[in-house]
């Protein structure tokens, strides 16, 4: 298999990235005018979606702030004409993803793809060539922030680590496909690089875990926190020495309770399909933008830009390094809070606080007698893959009782209802569930938070507390 891989690419990159952690903020700005410039005139001469949608911009005199904005549903709805390569065509894209035999492939031999849907109801593909993945590269291996530096000083090369990513592995998804591609760049890795899926039993899992001894987890807080109390129960023996955190919101209460749990620090970082290296975590416990390549503007429902220390309504996302596939003030959903104090880490990148991604996870009866965790991304993701529902709410109204909520009616929502009935009760008896019964609740209206992102998986405490 062909690795996605760019060396003198990377090289460059990283030396780059290198000087830019700690630059004024007039040459952090001077950089991103720069990329900003070259990014619209690719967009506007090779996109005939942004020919159009950016008529009468002109780079280098245009501010970012006066072009329109763009959703992802008005992306995917003109894929073929958004993309800058015309041999990338949704259906193509579509049908390959769909082929679970060639998660990571390279597409066409020189992209790599994957696909997400979050928390909108539009599933998006997104398309990265060997330019952009070395963008992501550089910046994951340079910032990342380890809480062990001194062993990173001794082992620079990661030998005496054990890598495991616990999460989604039966689709083309964002992490899971950097993990293997990391394990094919790095072979003397591969064998110290291991993935769990979130979809088998808890206690399967657990066990693997423990079989497998790892150093280091990477996962997303709902999972973290699951294993954090297998630990406490005495189930998860092997504790890591450190866990990383993404794809979530991370609650302060939550890390705690990991970091409890499973005895070991934890890092977080904020990443999306759409810019999979957007933020992360300094030693102090700050996020911090890698405002070089991406940026982000806060804004408020009218589309104003949000004032420093204050929560956005949603925020806009520009990635300044992918020129395949554009992706300039986007609506990402998330809100986002800048900080206008410069961190005492020393690092000059600014400091941000996000609230993304706040599913629940759900706790039912078990045969055993015990609550069963049901952790939010494998209910999205048994839904979105098995039952091919994009837009719905699950909703737990107690430790037996889930309700389906659907915005279609007559035949079509009854086949929908039908299909999500059977995987999630497929689903439940792998999870050790007792018989537990769904509601479906046709023609509603899907519930979304202030920037329009719909919490998909609603635990019975968290709805009580968000009527209360």
């Amino acid at each position: 298999m062909t690795t996605i891989f760019d060396p003198l690419h990377f090289s460059a990159v990283t030396l780059d990235a290198m000087a830019c952690t700690r630059v004024s903020a007039s040459v952090l700005a001077a950089r991103q005018r720069e990329r900003l410039d070259a990014l619209l005139s690719t967009a506007i001469c090779g996109s005939r979606f942004y020919k159009k949608h950016l008529r009468g911009v002109q780079p280098g005199l245009t501010p970012l702030s006066a072009l329109p904005t763009v959703r992802r549903q008005t992306l995917m709805d003109h894929f073929d004409d958004w993309v800058t390569d015309p041999a990338l065509k949704l259906t193509n894209l579509q049908a390959f993803t769909a082929d679970t035999d060639r998660i990571g492939q390279p597409y066409l031999g020189k992209y790599l793809l994957w696909e997400s849907s979050g928390t909108s109801h539009k599933p998006g593909i997104f398309v990265q060539d060997a330019h952009t993945m070395a963008v992501y590269d550089a910046l994951e291996s340079l910032r990342r922030s380890s809480v062990r530096p001194m062993q990173r000083f001794f082992d620079p090369l990661m030998l005496s680590e054990r890598f495991a990513f616990v999460g989604a592995t039966t689709g083309h998804f964002a992490s899971f496909i950097t993990m293997q591609r990391t394990r094919e760049l790095n072979p003397w890795l591969a064998s110290s690089m291991q993935s769990f899926s979130i979809l088998q039993p808890t206690r399967l899992l657990v066990g693997a875990l423990n079989d497998y001894r790892p150093t280091v987890i990477a996962t997303y807080p709902t999972a973290a926190a699951m294993l954090a109390e297998e630990a406490n129960r005495g189930n998860l023996r092997h504790m890591p020495a450190e866990v990383w955190t993404g794809g979530e919101t991370l609650r302060p209460s939550v890390r705690c309770a990991i970091e409890r749990g499973l005895r070991c620090k934890v890092r977080n970082s904020y990443g999306a399909s759409e810019f999979i290296s957007i933020a992360w975590e300094c030693g102090l416990g700050n996020l911090h933008l890698n405002a070089d390549w991406a940026i982000l503007e806060p804004v408020d429902r009218h589309g104003r830009p949000t004032p420093s220390g204050e929560f956005s309504h949603t925020t806009l996302l520009t990635n300044l390094a992918n020129v395949v596939q554009p992706i300039i003030r986007y609506d990402l959903g998330d809100q986002v809070m800048l900080n206008p104090r410069q961190c005492r880490c020393g690092c000059t990148l600014p400091v941000i606080e996000v609230r993304g991604r706040r599913d629940d996870p759900v706790r039912m009866a078990g045969t055993n007698g015990h609550l069963v965790t049901l952790l939010p991304l494998a209910l999205t993701t048994v839904l979105e893959d098995e039952a091919a529902v994009f837009d719905f709410q699950l909703v737990q109204q107690n430790d037996h009782t889930l309700v389906l909520r659907l915005p279609l009616s007559g035949s079509d929502g009854a086949a929908v209802a039908d299909r999500c009935s059977a995987v999630l009760r497929r689903f439940a008896n792998l999870q050790d569930l007792k018989p537990f019964k769904l509601v479906v609740e046709l023609e509603q209206n899907i519930q979304r938070g202030p920037s329009g992102k719909a919490q998909k998986i609603v635990a019975q405490t968290h709805e009580n507390c968000e009527g209360s």
